[in-house]
């Protein structure tokens, strides 16, 4: 056993996203971990929850976050880093706030402790990939809306025409927002903002009206 020399207070994070998975399995190997070394563990388990949800659906997750924000814990535990990250983005995001804090991150599978220079190596390695990752995806994203754009379409979502003149019309019958939103196929937060243009002509039936375009819904029905 290795000897005891250092009685901090780390916490443990385990998670299973189903029932079919042995959370034991995690929790033993992190409890003997910490007890080799005489730390003192507190447990914060998200039995049940998805590694695509973020820290604040997960909650001993945000538990924990917030204990170690406080400086409750001077390390947190893992059995394998994607247990307590969805992503490297997220895992390298995390690990920059405990270092911001002087919280060590620990994973064993991974061979990663934060304390040692090669663990803090490893970060830097995950930190560079974590961005390469996301200029890759920049790029992605860059390249599909100049292709779009290239073929004369405008990205975004859909948008539906709405009478500016008849809204105003429609509103002064003293209709209610939901109501008029129900109409012509758009939010009540929408009908609230484009109550605020004025229109030119109300009533004008001709095709100069103000057509605002917004956020697509059902098809405009009469009042």
């Amino acid at each position: 056993m290795i000897p005891s020399t250092n009685h901090k207070t780390v916490g443990i994070y385990v998670r299973v996203s189903t029932n079919r998975q042995d959370i034991q399995v995690q929790l033993l190997e992190l409890r003997r971990y910490c007890q080799a070394r005489g730390w003192n563990a507190l447990e914060y388990i998200d039995d049940g929850f998805s590694g695509a949800l973020n820290e604040d659906r997960r909650p001993a997750l945000k538990n924990l976050m917030a204990d170690a924000r406080l400086r409750k814990i001077a390390a947190v535990v893992v059995w394998d880093y994607s247990r307590f990250a969805r992503s490297l983005r997220q895992l390298v995001d995390a690990m920059d706030s405990f270092r911001g804090w002087d919280v060590s991150f620990i994973s064993l599978r991974e061979g990663i402790d934060t304390e040692t220079a090669n663990g803090r190596l490893i970060f830097g390695i995950f930190a560079s990939l974590a961005e390469f990752e996301r200029e890759l995806t920049r790029e992605r994203i860059f390249l599909g809306l100049k292709r779009a754009r290239a073929r004369g379409r405008v990205p975004g979502p859909k948008r539906n025409p709405v009478d500016l003149p008849r809204l105003h019309q429609e509103a002064a019958r003293g209709l209610s927002l939901r109501r008029l939103g129900g109409a012509f196929g758009v939010s009540k937060d929408t009908v609230r903002a484009l109550l605020q243009r004025p229109a030119a002509v109300v009533g004008d039936p001709s095709p100069n009206h103000d057509f605002s375009s917004v956020e697509a819904g059902r098809a405009p029905q009469p009042v």
